[in-house]
């Protein structure tokens, strides 16, 4: 991998990343992945596909807020930024400091219980100690575009207003903060400069990498058995949780249809401290789940330039079609 994909996923706060040995070659050259992506595309609508079920969508999730309370959902629309149900799309508000730079559960564990409730078309924010606050789900054009830095890359966001900044200082109560909102016209960080080279063009908000993270229950039961304190579904924050399949199955699936979605794989998620925020406390350890899964979900030696000690869990994911998906819905690999 070039230098500068490592440089971008340095911004993450993780060690560059490339995909691991299972997850494909990733020592390709820039020009090469161009050509080979239009073959791809040529064969694939070429060549007639076989659907394999590998498992049964379990749960669907949408974080609203960046770092916050996920919100359950039955069903959603998948965008090509995103899951999307009624108000709520995932990913689409974000805590900054004045100055506009980003602020997660890694600096401010406590924001991981700000939860994000829908009343129609507005939303209300709630915390402990907090009263709730309701503010409207779209922000009048009237308001002022926050010029914002999220991994070291400028993004725009609407500012959602004094009352909700106050709201959101008084609760986190270490500096000034303010809320900012993404809307569908505004320019998305591009994908080629978080990710490596080899990785599809897309866009995303405020999502880390890409628009869906997918991960397994088996996955997750499989990390529990080595662990005193289990952990849950929250540490990981995915969009899609599938059951019915082995443990890290998921690392095996290339092109994905559910529902009327079809998704391609982006790479592996390689993890970090945000995973040792306790979902239900809002502390943060700095050790598990996250050295646990050191102990067995490290890359390939070959790739241990790329990954360095970030374990893998997890997979990112591109929209290639958008459409519905719900709970229950079967999760087919597609095969050519």
């Amino acid at each position: 991998m070039g230098t500068a994909g490592s440089t971008a996923l340095a911004r993450l706060g993780l060690p560059a990343t490339g995909r691991p040995v299972w997850l494909g070659v990733a020592a390709l050259g820039a020009a090469a992945v161009t050509l080979g992506a239009v073959a791809w595309h040529r064969a694939r609508s070429r060549r007639p596909r076989r659907l394999q079920q590998v498992g049964t969508v379990a749960q669907l999730c949408i974080y609203p807020l960046k770092s916050c309370k996920g919100v359950p959902v039955s069903e959603a629309e998948c965008t090509t930024l995103g899951l999307r149900n009624g108000h709520l799309q995932d990913r689409f508000w974000l805590v900054v400091k004045e100055d506009g730079h980003m602020v997660t559960a890694r600096q401010e564990p406590r924001l991981v219980l700000v939860s994000v409730t829908p009343e129609g078309d507005r939303l209300v924010l709630g915390a402990p100690g907090m009263d709730p606050l309701v503010m409207p789900s779209k922000m009048p054009s009237s308001n002022k575009l926050q010029n914002c830095r999220l991994f070291g890359l400028d993004i725009q966001g609407r500012d959602c207003g004094d009352e909700v900044a106050q709201w959101f200082t008084n609760y986190l109560k270490t500096e000034a903060y303010r809320l900012v909102q993404f809307e569908k016209n505004m320019k998305g960080r591009p994908s080629r400069k978080i990710l490596p080279a080899f990785v599809q063009k897309y866009q995303v908000a405020y999502p880390d990498c890409s628009p869906i993270m997918i991960l397994s229950e088996a996955s997750l039961a499989d990390l529990n058995t080595r662990m005193e304190k289990k952990a849950k579904m929250e540490h990981f924050r995915p969009n899609i949780v599938v059951t019915g399949c082995g443990a890290f199955q998921e690392d095996t699936w290339e092109n994905l249809m559910i529902g009327s979605v079809e998704m391609r794989k982006v790479l592996a998620c390689p993890r970090c401290i945000m995973t040792t925020v306790d979902p239900d406390t809002g502390v943060i350890d700095r050790k598990e789940p996250l050295d646990t899964l050191k102990s067995y979900r490290l890359c390939d030696p070959a790739e241990k330039s790329i990954y360095k000690t970030s374990p893998l869990f997890g997979i990112y994911y591109s929209v290639e079609k958008i459409g519905s998906l719900k709970v229950g819905d079967p999760v087919y690999q597609m095969v050519y």
